[in-house]
């Protein structure tokens, strides 16, 4: 599982065995997880966040898209 980025108590990360999926980045927070497809930016699946907490990660998660996409590509050689 590599983790691209943490910022707070939020780890950004995926799975090392995702490759056949488009590009995405969870995150975790406790035992609270979210899936963002990276292209475009949007929420894929979502457990024990808020509402508002989701908007806050969206916005992380698009304030370091490229980071995030380029971790991707990176990993798997896209």
């Amino acid at each position: 599982m590599p983790t691209v980025l943490n910022i707070g108590p939020y780890r950004f990360f995926f799975y090392s065995n995702e490759n056949g999926e488009p590009a995405h980045i969870h995150v975790q927070r406790d035992k609270a997880l979210a899936k963002f497809w990276l292209k475009p930016v949007y929420l894929a699946s979502s457990s024990r966040f808020s509402a508002r907490e989701i908007r806050e990660l969206k916005k992380r998660v698009t304030e370091h898209h490229e980071q995030l996409l380029e971790a991707w590509h990176e990993f798997f050689k896209h």
